[in-house]
């Protein structure tokens, strides 16, 4: 069992940065893949990034790469996404998932968190 906190959202002016971060409990995070998730109101929830549980090897959507970063620390068991460069469009609430074999879809993450709030001002 995975528990994951999500900390680090909030409102922010287009162009700014934010970091959030993804606490998780257990001894067992460095067997997980890890990603981050977004849900804008109305549209289904999207792949935003995942790490794997290891090696370090990362995928970005389109729309975030050059912007955003994952990474993980798993002697803290927390994975981030330092977000630069926000747009508008990146308003949404933020996931922090976790699975064992996760890694673009949804479905493939057993654990998630509670959401963080994303807002992005013009």
């Amino acid at each position: 069992q995975v528990q994951l906190v999500e900390s680090g959202g909030g409102l922010v002016q287009a162009g700014g940065s934010l970091r959030l971060s993804c606490a998780a409990s257990g001894r067992t995070f460095s067997t997980y893949n890890m990603a981050w998730f977004r849900q804008a109101p109305g549209k289904e929830r999207e792949f935003v990034a995942a790490i794997w549980r290891t090696n370090g090897v990362t995928e970005y959507a389109d729309s975030v790469k050059g912007r955003f970063t994952i990474s993980r620390d798993n002697a803290k068991n927390t994975v981030y996404l330092q977000m630069n460069s926000l747009k508008p469009e990146d308003t949404a609430a933020y996931y922090c998932a976790a699975g064992a074999a996760g890694w673009k879809v949804p479905g493939t993450y057993g654990y998630w968190g509670q959401g963080t709030q994303v807002t992005v001002s013009s």
